[in-house]
């Protein structure tokens, strides 16, 4: 039994954004770049990618062969298992390395905690999850820092090692590459219903694994087929990181919505409204760079803009990209080919396709 069951704590009710990891909307966020953009710079440095490019997460070259790959990520509690919420913030943190193409080395823990409000044995059950997931991924945690705040927060800061002449970036998709995503969508919405007391264990379940899994693998086999662009997706869903790549490199794309898989459960949680405030935003702000196919169920269309926490990696693959997917698959992964990325305005996407 978890400290979060022994105490009758609902960890979710203490977390108001919860639903996604609670990014700000992707305005604010472009906005706050463009305004510290001049001041920070790559050019004729060791930065490899820092803030300008707006990517996954910095890379200092250290010489022609290693490059450290810095980042991090905190949110308030998306579940209610203490255990749960760490492994899926060590997942959802690791992931950003493995997004550029690396392999994490140590981490930090980040905590904000109610130590007047809630036991610090459950926050040790949170760090204990979290330590389980690094241990996996082969990364040492190696400390970190905490302070009191009314509304708990947890997260880390990992650094990781890639090869600088093989990172993956948001800017490197080109015409003709082939979309894939290697987990289900839906997470967004079933936590917003777990908020409510309106998701089913099983569902729950499900959601859980996929969020606290690695993307270890799937970078890795990406890396071997040659994959040189590549995300991952979390708060601005699917499609608002598929935007990223896109304007990054100067391209649009086109994706197949009955080839998207999603998690058990999550359509019809959709059907019923489960959305949070984070994919309200994104299909809001989106709404100027995604045309959608009036074929497309209303659900299926939330889902593709649905917040994700801790989701899969969407990687733009040399086409073909069916031998990358085979062994995807062959890992046990539910990668899917969702698209293709075709010449076009920057940014903008077509979906195509009713439900499967």
């Amino acid at each position: 039994m978890s400290e979060s069951t022994r105490h009758s704590v609902r960890l979710t009710s203490l977390s108001p954004g919860a639903g996604c990891a609670c990014k700000l909307p992707q305005a604010s966020l472009e906005q706050l770049m463009g305004d510290l953009g001049p001041i920070i710079s790559t050019s004729g440095t060791d930065l490899l990618v820092g803030l300008p490019e707006g990517d996954d997460a910095a890379v200092l070259r250290l010489n022609a062969t290693q490059a450290l790959i810095l980042t991090t990520d905190f949110f308030t509690p998306i579940v209610d298992d203490a255990y749960d919420w760490g492994r899926i913030a060590a997942a959802n943190a690791l992931s950003d390395v493995y997004a550029m193409g690396g392999r994490p080395l140590i981490a930090l823990n980040l905590a904000a905690w109610p130590g007047d409000d809630l036991p610090i044995s459950m926050l040790a059950q949170v760090m204990r999850g979290a330590a389980a997931v690094a241990a996996d991924a082969g990364c040492t945690v190696v400390g970190g820092h905490t302070i009191a705040d009314p509304v708990p927060k947890y997260g880390m800061a990992v650094v990781g090692i890639a090869d600088p002449a093989r990172l993956f970036t948001i800017d490197n998709a080109r015409a003709g590459d082939e979309l894939i995503l290697t987990k289900p969508l839906g997470t967004g919405v079933v936590v917003t219903a777990l908020k409510h007391d309106a998701a089913h264990a099983d569902t729950v379940e499900s959601a859980v694994a996929s969020m606290a899994a690695l993307n270890a693998a799937a970078s890795e086999l990406a890396l071997a087929a040659g994959v040189r662009a590549a995300t991952d997706v979390t708060g601005f869903g699917l499609l608002g990181h598929l935007r990223r790549m896109l304007r990054a490199s100067g391209v649009a794309a086109e994706v197949d919505a009955r080839r998207v898989p999603f998690l058990p459960g999550a359509c019809e949680l959709a059907a019923k409204g489960f959305v949070s405030g984070g994919s309200r935003a994104n299909m809001s702000y989106l709404a100027d760079w995604v045309r959608t196919d009036p074929s497309v169920e209303e659900e299926i269309s939330v889902l593709l803009h649905d917040a994700q926490t801790s989701g899969g990696l969407l990687i733009a693959a040399p086409a073909p990209a069916d031998g990358l997917l085979e062994r995807l698959r062959a890992q046990g992964l539910p990668a899917a080919l969702i698209g293709r990325v075709i010449a076009g305005n920057a940014g903008h996407i077509t979906v195509r396709g009713g439900p499967s």
